[in-house]
Formats: C-alpha cells, structure tokens, sequence
C-alpha cells in the first residue's frame, strides 16, 4: 500500500496481494524461531499482534514513501522555477497530474532505486524489526514519531541541497529579469524572457540530472541504514 513502485496506481490490487504473500511466506521460514515461542492458542491473543504487526510495517512503508514525496516536491520545484510547469501530464505513481520534468525526475529515480535494489533494503528493514520490535511488545507511537520526523527532516535537507542550483538560478534570473523590466518598462519583457529561462534551466538540468540521482540513491541507502 505504501512502498514506492509497488503502491503505484497502475499496478494492480491482485499483484500487490500476491506480492505480499509471497513476501510473508518467504520470510516465514528464516523468522519462525523469532515468531513461533510468542505462539498462543487464544485467538483474541493474536488481535493485538496484527495491529502491532500493521502498525510496523505501515511505518516502514511511510519512511520510504516519504522520502519519495520529498523528491517528487523538489522535482515541482524546480519544473518551477524553471518556468516549465505551465502544463501539468500524467504522473508516474499519483493520479494527480505532474509537470512532465518532475515526472521524468521521479521515474529515473524510481527505476535507479530498483536497479540497485532497494526493495532488497526493505526486506532487510522487515527483517531487523523484529530485533528492534519483537512480538511481545506493541507498537511504541513516541518512537514511530520520532522516525518520521527524522525522516522528513533528512529527506528534504537533502533534496533542497540537490536542488539548490535551480534555486540560486531562479533568484538570479528573474532578479535580472526584474531589473530589466524597470528600465524598460516598454518591453514585454515576460514573453521574451520565458524561452531563455527555460533553455538556461534545461541545459544546467542536462548537466546536474545524473549527479542529482546518484547522490539521491546514495541518500536512500544512508537513511535506510541509519533508521
């Protein structure tokens, strides 16, 4: 429901469901000896455990999901500031429309997160939770808090770092574009204005679009080792 790729609109219920079963059961056989000593044989037992169970995965599936948010709201940003935005497509994981270059930023960025694997980070984190929130203790709020909160904090520092060259762009042409326009207030300076805003935009994108990716991967795998 909630993992990036996965929980796209256009993947289907039924594949979700069939993935999560396959997940659970492939992860049943290297965790029975964490699950089976917390067994009981009263079904009300079992209530709270599937709540905490929910809860914790729930958690893991926000953090990662977040952090995707946080560079689906840069890539707005800089289609903004670029001037590029003005007609909104189709989006590759919402059904809300998209600018085309937030777009192409949030696909490459979700196809170079499973070239290198990033699901397989997920089922490590899976994994460890059961160290860190075994079956006998339900799910603490304060520290989930404190996780998402960590996460949202780390997310976008670091996508408004990888954003800052458009940032410092935007302020410097449209503060000359300004001063332009009060000196020759005759000119319709906006119309002519635009296309070079644009191309400048594009070509700075052209050059920063791959280390911008690879420095995002490499904050995935530091926040998902670091939570």
């Amino acid at each position: 429901m909630l993992m990036p790729g996965l929980s796209s609109v256009r993947v289907p219920v039924q594949v979700r469901l069939f993935v999560a079963v396959a997940a659970t059961g492939g992860l049943l056989a290297f965790l029975w000896d964490r699950i089976y000593p917390f067994v009981d044989p009263r079904p009300s037992a079992y209530v709270p455990m599937m709540v905490s169970e929910l809860l914790v995965g729930g958690l893991i599936g926000a953090m990662t999901r977040l952090y995707m948010e946080a560079l689906r709201f840069i890539g707005t940003a800089i289609a903004m500031l670029m001037g590029f935005n003005n007609m909104g497509g189709p989006a590759i994981e919402e059904p809300e429309p998209q600018a085309a270059l937030a777009a192409i930023i949030s696909f490459s960025s979700l196809l170079l997160l499973f070239v290198f694997d990033f699901h397989h980070e997920i089922i490590k984190a899976l994994v460890a939770s059961y160290k860190v929130a075994p079956l006998d203790a339900f799910f603490d709020p304060r520290v989930a808090l404190v996780d998402v909160t960590d996460t949202i904090s780390d997310s976008f520092f670091l996508v408004l770092r990888l954003g800052s060259p458009f940032i410092a762009y935007a302020i410097l042409v449209n503060l000359t574009i300004g001063f332009v326009n009060k000196l020759v207030p005759q000119i319709p300076i906006y119309f002519i204005s635009l296309p070079f805003v644009v191309a400048g935009g594009l070509i700075i994108f052209y050059f920063a679009v791959g280390t911008l990716l690879s420095l995002f991967v490499d904050g995935f795998v530091d926040l998902t080792l670091a939570r």
